[in-house]
Protein backbone atom coordinates (compact mmCIF):
# COMPACT_ATOMS: atom_id res chain seq x y z
CA UNK A 1 0.00 0.00 0.00
CA UNK A 2 2.77 2.44 0.97
CA UNK A 3 4.80 1.60 -2.16
CA UNK A 4 1.71 2.11 -4.32
CA UNK A 5 1.18 5.55 -2.73
CA UNK A 6 4.80 6.54 -3.39
CA UNK A 7 4.56 5.28 -6.98
CA UNK A 8 1.47 7.47 -7.46
CA UNK A 9 3.29 10.51 -6.05
CA UNK A 10 6.17 9.90 -8.45
CA UNK A 11 3.71 10.00 -11.36
CA UNK A 12 2.82 13.60 -10.53
CA UNK A 13 4.61 16.09 -12.81
CA UNK A 14 6.35 17.92 -9.97
CA UNK A 15 8.13 14.77 -8.80
CA UNK A 16 8.97 13.19 -12.16
CA UNK A 17 12.70 12.72 -12.66
CA UNK A 18 13.60 12.73 -8.96
CA UNK A 19 15.95 9.97 -7.87
CA UNK A 20 14.78 7.43 -5.32
CA UNK A 21 17.30 8.84 -2.85
CA UNK A 22 16.04 12.42 -3.27
CA UNK A 23 12.45 11.30 -2.98
CA UNK A 24 13.22 9.36 0.20
CA UNK A 25 14.91 12.46 1.66
CA UNK A 26 11.88 14.57 0.77
CA UNK A 27 9.53 12.18 2.51
CA UNK A 28 11.70 12.33 5.63
CA UNK A 29 11.60 16.15 5.76
CA UNK A 30 8.27 17.21 4.25
CA UNK A 31 4.99 16.81 6.09
CA UNK A 32 2.45 15.12 3.84
CA UNK A 33 -1.17 15.44 4.90
CA UNK A 34 -3.33 12.64 3.52
CA UNK A 35 -7.09 13.09 3.25
CA UNK A 36 -10.02 11.07 1.95
CA UNK A 37 -13.19 12.73 0.70
CA UNK A 38 -16.51 11.26 -0.30
CA UNK A 39 -18.33 11.98 -3.53
CA UNK A 40 -19.78 15.49 -3.50
CA UNK A 41 -17.49 16.92 -0.84
CA UNK A 42 -15.94 20.31 -1.63
CA UNK A 43 -12.14 20.23 -1.84
CA UNK A 44 -11.46 23.87 -2.71
CA UNK A 45 -13.75 26.88 -3.05
CA UNK A 46 -13.19 29.61 -5.63
CA UNK A 47 -11.26 32.49 -4.05
CA UNK A 48 -9.76 30.36 -1.29
CA UNK A 49 -6.13 31.20 -0.51
CA UNK A 50 -3.66 28.85 -2.19
CA UNK A 51 -1.36 28.17 0.75
CA UNK A 52 -0.68 24.54 -0.07
CA UNK A 53 -0.39 22.17 -3.02
CA UNK A 54 -3.22 19.69 -3.54
CA UNK A 55 -2.32 16.38 -5.17
CA UNK A 56 -5.21 14.09 -6.14
CA UNK A 57 -3.90 10.52 -5.77
CA UNK A 58 -7.05 8.52 -6.42
CA UNK A 59 -10.48 9.24 -7.85
CA UNK A 60 -11.89 12.04 -9.97
CA UNK A 61 -12.56 15.71 -9.27
CA UNK A 62 -14.73 18.29 -11.00
CA UNK A 63 -13.47 21.82 -11.54
CA UNK A 64 -16.04 24.60 -12.00
CA UNK A 65 -14.84 27.91 -13.42
CA UNK A 66 -17.21 30.89 -13.57
CA UNK A 67 -16.95 34.04 -15.67
CA UNK A 68 -16.42 37.32 -13.83
CA UNK A 69 -19.91 38.50 -14.84
CA UNK A 70 -21.41 35.13 -13.76
CA UNK A 71 -23.04 34.67 -17.18
CA UNK A 72 -21.61 31.20 -17.68
CA UNK A 73 -19.62 28.48 -15.98
CA UNK A 74 -17.50 25.64 -17.28
CA UNK A 75 -17.08 22.23 -15.65
CA UNK A 76 -14.20 19.85 -16.34
CA UNK A 77 -13.34 16.48 -14.84
CA UNK A 78 -9.84 15.35 -13.88
CA UNK A 79 -8.71 11.84 -13.04
CA UNK A 80 -5.93 11.13 -10.56
CA UNK A 81 -3.05 11.67 -10.48
CA UNK A 82 -3.73 15.40 -10.75
CA UNK A 83 -2.18 18.56 -9.29
CA UNK A 84 -4.66 21.38 -8.63
CA UNK A 85 -3.73 24.90 -9.83
CA UNK A 86 -0.02 25.08 -9.00
CA UNK A 87 0.02 28.45 -10.80
CA UNK A 88 -2.15 29.94 -8.03
CA UNK A 89 0.46 29.59 -5.28
CA UNK A 90 2.60 32.55 -6.42
CA UNK A 91 2.03 35.87 -8.15
CA UNK A 92 -0.24 38.88 -7.64
CA UNK A 93 -3.33 36.77 -6.98
CA UNK A 94 -2.76 33.73 -4.78
CA UNK A 95 -6.35 32.50 -4.66
CA UNK A 96 -7.83 29.52 -6.44
CA UNK A 97 -9.68 30.46 -9.61
CA UNK A 98 -12.03 27.47 -9.71
CA UNK A 99 -14.12 25.39 -7.33
CA UNK A 100 -13.11 21.73 -6.94
CA UNK A 101 -15.43 18.97 -5.79
CA UNK A 102 -14.89 15.22 -5.36
CA UNK A 103 -16.74 13.70 -8.34
CA UNK A 104 -16.01 10.23 -6.94
CA UNK A 105 -14.48 9.18 -3.62
CA UNK A 106 -11.07 10.87 -3.58
CA UNK A 107 -7.73 10.35 -1.86
CA UNK A 108 -5.38 13.32 -1.83
CA UNK A 109 -2.25 14.68 -0.20
CA UNK A 110 -1.46 18.32 0.57
CA UNK A 111 1.91 20.01 1.11
CA UNK A 112 2.16 23.45 2.71
CA UNK A 113 3.60 26.46 0.87
CA UNK A 114 6.32 26.79 3.51
CA UNK A 115 7.46 23.21 2.82
CA UNK A 116 7.50 23.92 -0.90
CA UNK A 117 9.65 27.03 -0.38
CA UNK A 118 11.96 25.73 2.35
CA UNK A 119 12.38 22.09 1.32
CA UNK A 120 11.13 21.11 -2.13
CA UNK A 121 12.66 24.08 -3.96
CA UNK A 122 16.08 22.85 -2.79
CA UNK A 123 15.83 20.12 -5.43
CA UNK A 124 16.66 21.28 -8.93
CA UNK A 125 14.38 18.72 -10.63
CA UNK A 126 11.42 19.89 -8.56
CA UNK A 127 12.16 23.56 -9.36
CA UNK A 128 12.44 22.80 -13.09
CA UNK A 129 9.23 20.76 -13.07
CA UNK A 130 7.40 23.60 -11.33
CA UNK A 131 8.78 26.20 -13.76
CA UNK A 132 7.82 24.04 -16.74
CA UNK A 133 4.24 23.66 -15.50
CA UNK A 134 3.87 27.41 -14.91
CA UNK A 135 5.55 28.28 -18.22
CA UNK A 136 3.38 25.87 -20.21
CA UNK A 137 0.26 27.33 -18.59
CA UNK A 138 1.33 30.92 -19.36
CA UNK A 139 2.29 30.07 -22.95
CA UNK A 140 -1.03 28.33 -23.60
CA UNK A 141 -2.99 31.31 -22.28
CA UNK A 142 -0.88 33.72 -24.34
CA UNK A 143 -1.38 31.68 -27.51
CA UNK A 144 -5.15 31.78 -27.01
CA UNK A 145 -5.03 35.58 -26.95
CA UNK A 146 -3.36 35.70 -30.35
CA UNK A 147 -5.42 33.05 -32.13
CA UNK A 148 -7.25 34.62 -35.09
CA UNK A 149 -11.03 34.80 -34.69
CA UNK A 150 -12.66 32.24 -37.02
CA UNK A 151 -15.04 33.34 -39.77
CA UNK A 152 -17.88 30.84 -39.41
CA UNK A 153 -20.26 30.71 -36.44
CA UNK A 154 -19.53 27.04 -35.68
CA UNK A 155 -15.80 27.72 -35.58
CA UNK A 156 -16.33 30.73 -33.30
CA UNK A 157 -18.26 28.48 -30.90
CA UNK A 158 -15.46 25.89 -31.04
CA UNK A 159 -12.94 28.67 -30.43
CA UNK A 160 -14.90 29.88 -27.41
CA UNK A 161 -14.87 26.38 -25.95
CA UNK A 162 -11.19 25.78 -26.74
CA UNK A 163 -10.00 28.97 -25.03
CA UNK A 164 -11.64 27.91 -21.75
CA UNK A 165 -10.12 24.45 -21.49
CA UNK A 166 -7.66 23.46 -18.77
CA UNK A 167 -7.16 20.12 -20.51
CA UNK A 168 -8.12 19.15 -24.07
CA UNK A 169 -9.43 15.70 -23.19
CA UNK A 170 -12.48 14.17 -21.57
CA UNK A 171 -15.98 15.30 -20.75
CA UNK A 172 -16.87 19.00 -20.33
CA UNK A 173 -20.04 20.88 -19.42
CA UNK A 174 -20.85 24.49 -20.29
CA UNK A 175 -23.65 26.09 -18.29
CA UNK A 176 -24.74 29.01 -20.44
CA UNK A 177 -27.97 30.46 -21.85
CA UNK A 178 -28.37 30.44 -25.61
CA UNK A 179 -28.81 34.22 -25.78
CA UNK A 180 -25.64 34.77 -23.72
CA UNK A 181 -23.63 32.51 -26.02
CA UNK A 182 -25.06 34.38 -29.02
CA UNK A 183 -23.83 37.68 -27.57
CA UNK A 184 -20.36 36.25 -26.95
CA UNK A 185 -19.95 34.87 -30.50
CA UNK A 186 -21.62 37.98 -32.03
CA UNK A 187 -24.56 36.32 -33.77
CA UNK A 188 -28.30 35.79 -33.34
CA UNK A 189 -29.83 33.34 -30.91
CA UNK A 190 -31.61 31.64 -33.84
CA UNK A 191 -28.36 31.04 -35.74
CA UNK A 192 -26.58 29.79 -32.62
CA UNK A 193 -29.47 27.39 -31.95
CA UNK A 194 -29.26 25.99 -35.50
CA UNK A 195 -25.50 25.45 -35.29
CA UNK A 196 -25.69 23.82 -31.85
CA UNK A 197 -28.47 21.50 -32.99
CA UNK A 198 -26.37 20.49 -36.01
CA UNK A 199 -23.44 19.78 -33.70
CA UNK A 200 -25.75 17.72 -31.50
CA UNK A 201 -26.93 15.70 -34.53
CA UNK A 202 -23.27 14.98 -35.29
CA UNK A 203 -22.79 13.63 -31.76
CA UNK A 204 -20.39 16.40 -30.75
CA UNK A 205 -22.50 17.94 -27.97
CA UNK A 206 -25.65 17.24 -25.94
CA UNK A 207 -28.02 20.13 -25.35
CA UNK A 208 -29.98 20.54 -22.13
CA UNK A 209 -31.80 23.53 -20.66
CA UNK A 210 -29.15 26.19 -20.01
CA UNK A 211 -26.41 23.62 -20.52
CA UNK A 212 -24.19 22.19 -23.23
CA UNK A 213 -22.50 18.88 -22.47
CA UNK A 214 -19.44 17.77 -24.45
CA UNK A 215 -18.95 14.00 -24.05
CA UNK A 216 -15.54 13.98 -25.76
CA UNK A 217 -13.89 17.35 -26.32
CA UNK A 218 -11.11 15.83 -28.46
CA UNK A 219 -13.75 14.80 -31.01
CA UNK A 220 -15.23 18.31 -30.95
CA UNK A 221 -11.87 20.03 -31.51
CA UNK A 222 -10.49 17.62 -34.11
Amino acid sequence: MMNTMFDTLLQLPLFQGLSQEDFTNILAKVKLHFTRLKTGEVIIRKGMSCNQLYFILKGEVSATSTSSDSLYSFIEYFQAPYLIEPQSMFGMQTEFFSKYVAHTDVSMVTISKSCVLNELFNYEIFRLNYLNIISNYAQTQNNHLWDPMPDTLEERIRHFIRTHLKRRTGEKIFKIKMEDLAGIVNDTRSNVSKVLNNMQNEGLIELHRGEMAIPDVEKLLS
